[in-house]
């Protein structure tokens, strides 16, 4: 956190009329805000000088507005935030990549020193101690204590719910098994299904029920109703005993086994692949994979569908902070003490890049206004968080983020196989989201410029999740852009004469792949002699933590 910092006051000392312009420029901002303090000591309207972002609701109360102390106090907080940011950003001599790194440490720091995230500068959390005669901050110092023993700020309580009772309640067995993963096949829910089915690779890095929440939220019980025989990958929360578990592995015993148990129950030659997140990468190198180990009539594969699945890693988004040569190197470190990464570091990093809304919101409402989280499904699923097999993490991390090696022709061998994305001829349907904050959708849609077959691309409403867990319901809850891809395009070029549609891409979808999905056919058994049930869903191995 120091160094990037450290890194862009080095750069402002040595560049002495940059430093004065902008210091020229904050001083009459400074100006400004103090004459807006001024007016309303005295009691004078006075329009603010800083709004807050949008999307920030901790100044939301009218008290921070109505308030003259608490609107002076509100509003030199966001001036120091915003201009230094600014500044952090216009800094000369650093790289882009540096300032943004500079600039994100800031913004981290100020969230953490908020007014807002302290009882005696926080005026509604005074207010509610007051009416509860103290009794909120007696159970925040208990909801304090709940998490200091489970090492960590938590968003949802670990006995809201029960996996296999209230979420992945989709009927199904597990029908093949390994080192590695489950494989869960799904009963279907007619007799008749379409002859292609459908496989989902689901990243290793949560557990799969993400999709199969609950029976109004499940894309899995939604494809089952659609007619389809759906299978998913349960994945193997690995142990020390799996350090040398490499990337090549989830693609052979991984995301082959999955294909080869479809085929095998189906009596179906291909199938539908769909991958999401790290899923859609490893899926998108398997097809690359594919289209190099067979002939073309016979990669096993009709069409690929990719949930928010970065293959580029040019510009992966605010991740970038925590991946250089040394953040890697003390990763590589760490891992190789326990044999893998921890699901907590992980998680961890993934809430500090939205640590407003994810660590400070859950401080701030359960210790100073001792609120206990009300029961949420998806929060629950963010909490149940998976470890990283070291050797995998280590060479996914230098070869995707650091070298970024998917997108060169030949660069990677995998399994054997030269990896090209411009051999995967397949028809594609891509999926992201606009305030996805883990895959950014400009940096995704780069999948477009890549694949040589034809493309659809589809960018919904809301984020990483919810942008993906995306129901059919009425009246519609989002919106989403829809079009064909031309391999040359940008994302603006392709926004531009992109279809807004109101409601839930998966409909969409259902009318892209129901064409290719060949006719009905008599519903396969669960299972049979090769593939023999061995555990009701949801399996397993979704269930050790």
């Amino acid at each position: 956190m120091a160094t990037p910092l450290l890194h862009a006051q080095l750069a402002w000392l040595s560049h002495p009329q940059e430093m004065s312009e902008a210091l020229t420029s904050f001083s009459a901002k400074m100006w400004d805000l103090q004459t807006h303090s001024w007016h309303r000591a005295l009691g004078m309207p006075s329009k603010d000088v800083v709004l807050p972002n949008p999307d920030d609701t901790r100044f939301a109360s009218p008290v921070w507005s109505e308030s003259a102390s608490w609107d002076i106090v509100k509003e030199w907080y966001l001036m120091l935030t915003h201009q230094v940011q600014d500044m952090l950003y216009d800094t000369p001599g650093l790289s882009s990549r540096d300032r943004r790194r500079a600039a994100f440490w800031w913004r981290k720091w100020l969230n953490a020193v908020a007014p807002t995230n302290f009882l005696l500068s926080n005026p509604e959390a005074m207010q509610k101690a007051m009416e509860t005669r103290g009794e909120s901050l007696l159970k925040g110092f208990n909801n304090f204590l709940t998490d200091f023993q489970a090492g960590d700020v938590q968003m949802a309580r670990p006995t809201d719910f029960v996996v296999g009772r209230d979420l992945a309640t989709t009927p199904g067995k597990v029908v093949f098994r390994n080192r590695l993963l489950e494989v869960i096949h799904y009963v279907p829910s007619r007799e008749k299904v379409y002859k292609t089915p459908i496989v989902i690779v689901t990243p290793w890095i949560n557990k799969f029920y993400i999709l199969d929440l609950n029976a109004k939220k499940s894309m899995v019980k939604f494809l089952v109703d659609q007619g389809f025989d759906v299978y998913i990958t349960s994945w193997k929360n690995p142990g020390a005993d799996m350090r040398d578990i490499a990337f090549d592995d989830y693609l052979a015993d991984g995301i082959g086994k999955l294909v080869e148990t479809a085929q095998g129950l189906s009596g179906s030659d291909k199938v539908h692949a769909v991958g999401y997140c790290i899923g859609g990468a490893a899926l998108t190198a398997w097809m690359a994979w594919a289209n190099a180990h067979y002939s073309k009539k016979d990669v096993p594969v009709t069409s690929v569908t990719l949930l928010t699945t970065l293959v580029d890693y040019h510009k992966p988004g605010d991740i970038e902070v925590f991946l250089d040569e040394n953040s890697i190197k003390w990763l590589e470190k760490s891992m190789a003490e326990k044999g893998y990464l921890d699901g907590k570091e992980m998680a961890s990093a993934f809430r500090l890049l939205r640590s407003n809304s994810l660590v400070w919101h859950y401080v701030v409402r359960g210790y100073l206004f001792g609120e206990t989280p009300p029961p949420f499904d998806v929060l629950f699923w963010n909490m149940d968080a998976t470890r990283m097999p070291a050797k995998m993490h280590s060479w996914y991390l230098r070869n995707f983020y650091l070298e970024n090696l998917l997108i060169k022709k030949d660069a990677l061998k995998l399994a054997g196989e030269n990896i090209d994305l411009g051999r995967i001829s397949q028809p594609l349907y891509a999926v992201s989201a606009e305030d996805d904050h883990i895959a950014p959708w400009r940096q995704t849609f780069r999948i477009n410029n890549f694949v040589a077959g034809p493309r659809r691309y589809v960018l919904s409403t809301s984020g990483h999740i919810l942008g993906i867990v995306n129901p059919v319901v009425n009246p519609p809850k989002r919106d989403f852009h829809v079009g064909s891809a031309e391999r040359h395009d940008t994302p603006d070029e392709w926004h531009e004469r992109a279809e807004l549609r109101h409601g839930s891409w998966w409909e969409d979808w259902m009318d892209w792949i129901k064409p290719q999905s060949g006719s009905l056919v008599s519903a396969p058994a669960v299972s049979n002699r090769t593939y023999p049930a061995l555990a009701d869903a949801p399996g397993t191995y979704v269930l050790e933590s």
